[in-house]
């Protein structure tokens, strides 16, 4: 339990961590994965090299030390946390390690006058307390992916059914389960845990669903990253008929019931959530505006179908944009990067939109901008990071 004395200890080192947090998570990092490799496989170790972890981590735990006296506005990152451990399969047995880890870091970090016995035990229970939110939350999921139809728990053996090339870059793999049994329903934006073994190295990642849910088979559409083991893994070695684990959909970055128009803005890889957004809002009559970036037409994927399905539905429209054009053929609506100009010329004239987007980092804290700048509201937009959550403004 967390005593009022011991909420003001976290209050008041709130100012040390900021100073150092980034420095104290990595250390804690390197404590853990030496003192824990079990717990190897849960994290992306790119993550780690660039930092993005530790941002991430730093974060949270200041964010959670802030708002320690009123959680509910730590809403929005509760989910996501909670949605991603599930994604990873994080259990409850995992908290005392971590915590243990962290615990041990803050010490060594700030050394003995600072990290007091005090700190410690102060950070100890706060940390017991979020650790206890969170494995709660984790654990009541769990339980109704286990107990949906279709559902199961932890990883399951999937058969892939077929792998399509849809660019240079980006190849889509059908799966269905191994044992012939329906699978869980999705909501559209959400993605799926793949567990695999890359030269007998066991490695989670996560990928957003690209099609829509029908109850028998996943489709993930994974991009070739340079150096991604997970990534070419998929693309060099896993053939249609393999067999890889996925762990039940998660995430909350989802297409919600609304008659507004929506607007789908996607750059590179990002598409691959909104396909499934778009597959469901297309069984209506709801105005779609849809808009994509990419490098190039090599790179494009889903050009073809995004077509197709214009032609097919009245109330779709679609814009893309390309930072380079060189052919004659298949000619984007504009050249150049995605920016203010091209959003308020393809936006509906009223600013009343669902807006989500997603992309690489810096095109999605651009268009976060644009989006405001041209009067959508903030509370229409919606946006999901891939990797480590951290903030666009």
């Amino acid at each position: 339990m967390l005593t009022q004395p011991q909420r003001d200890i976290v209050t008041a080192t709130v100012p040390i961590l900021e100073q150092g947090g980034e420095a104290l998570t990595r250390h804690f990092y390197q404590g853990l994965f030496r003192d824990h490799p079990e717990v190897l496989p849960y994290f992306n170790q790119a993550h780690q090299h660039s930092g993005e972890q530790q941002r991430a981590l730093a974060n949270g735990v200041l964010a959670y030390a802030r708002h320690i006296d009123r959680l509910d506005a730590l809403g929005a990152l509760v989910a996501s946390i909670v949605n991603k451990h599930v994604a990873l399969q994080i259990r409850a047995e995992h908290y005392p390690l971590v915590g243990a880890s962290l615990l041990k870091a803050i010490r060594e970090v700030l050394g003995e006058e600072v990290a007091t016995d005090a700190v410690i035990d102060a950070w100890g229970a706060a940390y017991g307390q979020l650790a206890a939110i969170l494995a709660g939350e984790e654990g009541r999921i769990y339980k109704e992916q286990a107990n949906a139809p279709g559902g199961w728990s932890g990883a399951r053996d999937f058969c892939v059914v077929s792998k399509v090339a849809e660019s240079s870059e980006i190849t889509s793999f059908l799966m269905a389960p191994v044992d012939g049994k329906p699978v869980l329903a999705f909501a559209p934006g959400q993605y799926i845990g793949v567990v695999v073994s890359v030269d007998g190295v066991p490695m989670r990642r996560q990928y957003s669903l690209s099609a829509a849910s029908n109850g028998a088979t996943y489709r993930i559409s994974v991009k070739r990253e340079p150096g991604g083991k997970v990534s070419n893994f998929f693309h060099d070695r896993v053939l249609a008929g393999a067999t890889v684990q996925l762990t039940p959909p998660s995430g909350q970055f989802v297409l919600a019931d609304s008659d507004k128009p929506l607007v789908l803005i996607s750059g590179g890889v990002g598409i691959t959530p909104t396909l499934a957004m778009l597959a469901h809002a297309l069984r209506g009559q709801r105005p779609v505006h849809f808009i994509h970036a990419a490098r190039n037409h090599g790179v494009h994927a889903f050009r073809q179908q995004i077509d197709a399905l214009a032609a097919q539905h009245p109330q779709l429209t679609r814009h893309y944009c390309y930072a380079e054009h060189c052919g004659v053929h298949d000619a984007p609506d504009a050249i150049g990067l995605l920016d203010q100009a091209h959003l308020a010329q393809w936006l509906p004239a009223s600013r009343d939109v669902d807006a989500y987007f997603l992309g690489p980092q810096p095109f999605m804290r651009a268009v976060k901008g644009y989006l405001r700048e041209l009067g959508v509201p903030e509370s229409q937009t919606h946006h999901e990071f891939f990797g480590p959550a951290s903030a666009l403004d």
